[in-house]
């Protein structure tokens, strides 16, 4: 092949992505979809991406509330209602770390060079992932639960306050993921984006409110504490769970939880179309 007939062919490529029709809202959320069932079946054959949606919900529940639930408050099961809304979103934390790291695996194969060459919205790519992840943290809210109503946890919020618990922490969870998918597009490797995730997420979960109640902390720490917004989601779940009442740390959940996507969607798509 000549080099003038290279030079032709590359052109006629480059014209064509320059005359594809740009992808319009319905477009997108089409291929949002279609990505989203990609993922879907790529976890139908490698079932163990639900190890730790599975078996992390029944062993820190059994773990944290028979080792701290004497010692906080008295007994396991005055304990529960106060550890249950934390192990909801911690579990939902540690489920959207697998969000980036999977990312970056897929990026690191070559799969996106694929993706760019088609005509497609730059957000499906992203986005479809993380929609078939809200599978995951559906399992592990729901497993969460479960474990603890076994353990003898009575939610006084009744059917409707555990369903907007259990729905609050998955909105929570597919938030929180931006973060993390935004980690996976500027990382060198899924072993990075893992480690940076494993920082990020220890101190969102232990400081917080989602094991011990926040006035017994230092006061310093208590402020960190407070702007915390694993804090408010906690804080929320409980409330939903444990009074039924929609209080004002729900609206608080769901704005930080906006927030989030706010910041770290556009930031995602950024770094991600840069490295298209």
């Amino acid at each position: 092949m000549t080099t003038s007939t290279l030079t032709h062919e590359l052109t006629e490529r480059e014209l064509g992505r320059t005359l594809a029709p740009r992808p319009t809202v319905g477009d997108a959320i089409t291929q949002t979809l279609a990505m989203a069932w990609r993922a879907l079946k790529k976890m139908r054959r490698n079932p163990e991406q639900f190890f730790d949606v599975v078996f992390q919900p029944l062993l820190f529940t059994a773990m944290f509330a028979y080792i701290f639930g004497g010692a906080i408050s008295g007994s396991v099961s005055d304990y529960l209602p106060i550890v249950i809304p934390g192990i909801l979103a911690q579990t939902a934390l540690t489920a959207c770390i697998a969000t980036g790291t999977q990312l970056r695996e897929d990026m690191d194969k070559g799969v996106f060079d694929r993706f760019k060459a088609m005509p497609i919205a730059r957000i499906a790519p992203l986005a479809g992932p993380m929609v078939a992840d809200l599978v995951r943290y559906a399992t592990a809210a729901t497993l969460t639960i479960l474990t603890g109503l076994a353990m003898g946890y009575r939610p006084d919020g009744g059917l409707t306050g555990v369903i907007g618990g259990w729905l609050l922490t998955v909105i929570a969870g597919w938030s929180m993921a931006w973060i993390f998918t935004w980690l996976g597009t500027i990382a060198r490797s899924a072993q990075a984006v893992q480690g940076i995730s494993m920082m990020v997420m220890f101190p969102l979960t232990f400081l917080s409110n989602a094991f011990v109640p926040a006035d017994t902390l230092p006061g310093w720490l208590q402020s960190f504490v407070d702007f915390n917004p694993v804090s408010h989601v906690v804080s929320a779940v409980s409330d939903l769970m444990n009074t039924g009442q929609v209080t004002s740390e729900v609206w608080i959940a769901l704005g930080m939880c906006a927030l989030v996507v706010a910041i770290f969607a556009p930031l995602s798509l950024r770094s991600y179309s840069r490295k298209m």
